[in-house]
C-alpha cells in the first residue's frame, strides 16, 4: 500500500494498553482518509448509546494519503469525536507538525478509546507507545505545555494539547498545537479532557511512503503555482484578516450578536490596522508557502506584550459580534482563548447572546457577577476567564448558546445563533440565503469550513433563488468538506489563490499509484457526507427539516442600517433552496437519506441500523 501509511493505531486509555491494526485497503479506497476514516470509525463503534464523555466515544486523529508530502499546504490532520457540545458527529482540522510526524511514526490515524486512571501525556514515538504522568502540566495554559513538552521531546515534536478550558469540559474547547493553531471546534478538547488526556505527541523517523518519487517535481511545481498566484503578496501580508473589510463592505460582518451585517468601527480591527500597527510576525502549517498566520503583539491591556496569531473568524467574533473595535481588546480575548484552548467563535458568540439577553431583561447583572455591555472589552475580558474556567455565571455559559438558551426560555432561543447546537462562525446572513444554507446543511453544524459559499454567491445575485445556488454549495461541500477534509491538506491554495484543482488526482495518484478522478472524488465525497448525516439522525431519530435550518432572527429581525437596510432571510426563500438541496442529494423532505441513495454509495449496512432506530425510510 502506497500514499496511505498501511498502519493504524489504537489505544486504550483505561488499559494502558495499544495495538497496530492494518489499514484496511477498502476503507482507504472508500473513505480516503482524514473525515472520511473518522466518520466510518465513528459510525461502526461509537453508537448512541455513547455518550461525549463516555470512556467508550472515541478520539480520532486522521490523516490522508497526501498529508506531510512536500505539497501545497499539505500539514494538516482531521480531530473528530461525537460532539459534546452538539451530540452529533463533530471534527475540526489543525495545521501542526503534529501532521506529518504522525505519518513519519508510520500511522494513517489514531484512535483513543477509555479514560487515562490520572492525567496523561501519550508519546506516540514510532512504534513505541508510553503514557507519562502529565500531573505537573494538568491545568496548565497551551502555550506553557507546549514550551514544557517542545524543551522534552525537541521543537520538531508534533504535540496536540489540551487547554484549561478542555480539562474542565467547556463545551467548545479545542485542541490546540504550536501555540495558537486549533482545530475542533464542537468541543474536541473537551473529549481529550474527559480522557484525562493533557497532551499527544508524535515523533517518527520514517518516511512517508509514496507510489511515484516524481511527487516531489510535481510539489515543487505546485508551489510555483501558489508562489506566482495573483493576489500572493496581500494574502502573506494579511491573510484572512483582509475578509473584515469585504465583510464590512458587503453587510456581512457580524455585528452585536449578528443583529447587524456593518460595524461602524470595523477600521480598528481590519487587516489594514493589524498589518500597519500589530503584526510582528508571519508563521503557517508544515509545507505550507502561502502563511497565513498574523502573529500580532498585544500594545495595551492586561495582557500587553503578549502575542497571539489571528485571523478574520478572531477578528468578527471577538470584535464586531460584541461591539469592540479596538484591536488590542480581540487580540487579549483572542490570546486568553488559545491559552485556555476555548474557541474564539462559539466564545465571542456566547458572550454576545448573554448580552443580548441582558439588554432585554432576560438576565440580570447580578446573576451573571458582570454587567456585559457591546464594545465594553474589560468586561468582555473578565467574562470569557469566567468561561473558560467554567467560575461563577460562566459555567452556565460554558455550555454553548443552545443549551443558555433552553435554560433562559422566554423566546431566547429566536437570536442564539447556532444550527444543531454548533455557533455560527462569522458571516451574517440576512441577505446571504445560500450561506444561510451552507450553515444549515454543515456536516457538523454552522460552519463555514465545508462551505465558504457567500463570496460566490454574491456575484450570482444575493436575491437569486435557484437550482444553481444550491448546486454551488453542493459542489462547496464537495471540494471543501470532501476532497481536502480527506486527502488532507488545505483549501486555501485553492480557495484565496486559485490554485487548480486538477492537481489533486494527479497528487493522489502519484502518492497512491490509484487513479482519482474528480467524478471519483465527488462520490468518495458523497458517501462520506451520508454517511455523517445519518450518524445525526441515528442520534436524532426523530429528524425533521427543521434542524436544518439557520436562527430564527435572521428571518424575522430586519437590518436597520448599511445599504441593505431592511433585508431578511425570507423563510419561504429558504425552504425551497433547502427543498432544492435535499432533492439534489438524495434525501427525502425532512433530508434524511433515501434507501436508493445510500445503496448507490455502498452504504447498505446503515439502512437496517436507521430502521432499528424507527427511522422512516424512503425508496
Amino acid at each position: 500500500m502506497k500514499g496511505w501509511c498501511g498502519k493504524i493505531l489504537r489505544v486504550d486509555l483505561t488499559r494502558t494498553k495499544h495495538v497496530i491494526q492494518a489499514l484496511d485497503e477498502k476503507l482507504a479506497r472508500d473513505y480516503l482518509g482524514g473525515r472520511g476514516f473518522a466518520a466510518k470509525m465513528l459510525w461502526d463503534e461509537v453508537g448512541p448509546d455513547v455518550g461525549p464523555y463516555d470512556p467508550e466515544n472515541l478520539f480520532i486523529i486522521a490523516a490522508g494519503p497526501l498529508t506531510g508530502l512536500l505539497l501545497p499546504s499539505s500539514g494538516k490532520l482531521v480531530v473528530a469525536a461525537k460532539s459534546p457540545l452538539t451530540g452529533g458527529y463533530g471534527d475540526g482540522n489543525i495545521g501542526t507538525k503534529a501532521a506529518v510526524q504522525l505519518r513519519k511514526a508510520g500511522y494513517d490515524m489514531l484512535i483513543l478509546k477509555g479514560r487515562a486512571e490520572k492525567p496523561t501525556v501519550l508519546v506516540v514515538n514510532d512504534e513505541s507507545v508510553s503514557f507519562k504522568d502529565a500531573g505537573d502540566l494538568w491545568g496548565s495554559k497551551t502555550y506553557h505545555a507546549q514550551k514544557v513538552l517542545e524543551d522534552e521531546y525537541g521543537k520538531d515534536a508534533g504535540i496536540l494539547l489540551t487547554g484549561p478550558s478542555g480539562e474542565k469540559l467547556v463545551r467548545f474547547a479545542v485542541i490546540v498545537s504550536d501555540y495558537g493553531r486549533a482545530g475542533g471546534r464542537p468541543g474536541l478538547g473537551a473529549v481529550l479532557g474527559s480522557k484525562n488526556v493533557k497532551a499527544i505527541v508524535f515523533k517518527g523517523s520514517g518516511e512517508i511512503p509514496v507510489a511515484d518519487e516524481e511527487i516531489a517535481d510535481m510539489g515543487k511545481q505546485g508551489y510555483e503555482e501558489v508562489r506566482n498566484a495573483k493576489g500572493y503578496d496581500f494574502w502573506i501580508r494579511q491573510g484572512t484578516m483582509m475578509t473584515v473589510e469585504w465583510a464590512q463592505g458587503n453587510s456581512v460582518l457580524p455585528t452585536w450578536n449578528f443583529t447587524e451585517g456593518v460595524f461602524d468601527q470595523a477600521d480598528g480591527i481590519s487587516g489594514k490596522t493589524m498589518e500597519e500597527q500589530f503584526k510582528v510576525l508571519r508563521k503557517g502549517c508544515p509545507n505550507c508557502n502561502m502563511q497565513c498566520g498574523n502573529v500580532c503583539e498585544i500594545r495595551e491591556g492586561p495582557l500587553k506584550g503578549g502575542k497571539t496569531e489571528l485571523d478574520y473568524e478572531n477578528a468578527g467574533m471577538l470584535g464586531s459580534n460584541i461591539g469592540i473595535g479596538d484591536m488590542n481588546w480581540v487580540l487579549t480575548l483572542n490570546l486568553l482563548a488559545d491559552e485556555m484552548g476555548a474557541d474564539t467563535i462559539s466564545l465571542g458568540s456566547v458572550m454576545a447572546f448573554i448580552t443580548e439577553a441582558h439588554i432585554k431583561g432576560l438576565v440580570s447583572e447580578d446573576k451573571i457577577g458582570i454587567k456585559p455591555r457591546w464594545g465594553d472589552g474589560e468586561a468582555y475580558y473578565r467574562l470569557a476567564e469566567m468561561i473558560c474556567n467554567r467560575q461563577g455565571y460562566g459555567d452556565v455559559l460554558a455550555e454553548g448558546v443552545r443549551r443558555v438558551a433552553l435554560g433562559l426560555g422566554r423566546g431566547s432561543m429566536a437570536y442564539a445563533m447556532h444550527v444543531k447546537g454548533l455557533e455560527i462562525s462569522a458571516y451574517d446572513c440576512h441577505a446571504a440565503p445560500g450561506m444561510a444554507l451552507a450553515y444549515g446543511t454543515s456536516p457538523i453544524g454552522a460552519h463555514h469550513k465545508d462551505a465558504w459559499y457567500i463570496a460566490w454567491e454574491l456575484k450570482l445575485g444575493r436575491e437569486v433563488i435557484s437550482r444553481e445556488k444550491v448546486e454551488g454549495v453542493i459542489r462547496m461541500q464537495r471540494i471543501r468538506g470532501g476532497l481536502f477534509e480527506s486527502a488532507v491538506t488545505c483549501r486555501l491554495p485553492w480557495i484565496e489563490l486559485n490554485f487548480n484543482l486538477e492537481w489533486y488526482p494527479k497528487y493522489l495518484k502519484a502518492a497512491t499509484g490509484l487513479e482519482f478522478t474528480l467524478e471519483d472524488l465527488w462520490k468518495i465525497s458523497d458517501r462520506i457526507y451520508n454517511l455523517i448525516r445519518s450518524y445525526w439522525i441515528r442520534e436524532y431519530p426523530d429528524w425533521s427539516r427543521e434542524m436544518d435550518y439557520p436562527p430564527e432572527k435572521w428571518f424575522t429581525q430586519p437590518l436597520s442600517k448599511g445599504p441593505l437596510k431592511g433585508w431578511t432571510l425570507k423563510s419561504s426563500d429558504y425552504d425551497q433552496l433547502l427543498t432544492w438541496y435535499y432533492e439534489a442529494r438524495g434525501w427525502d423532505r425532512n433530508g434524511i437519506p433515501k434507501i436508493s441513495t445510500l445503496k448507490s454509495l455502498g452504504l447498505e449496512n446503515v439502512i437496517d441500523e436507521l430502521k432499528d432506530r424507527g427511522v422512516k425510510l424512503e425508496e
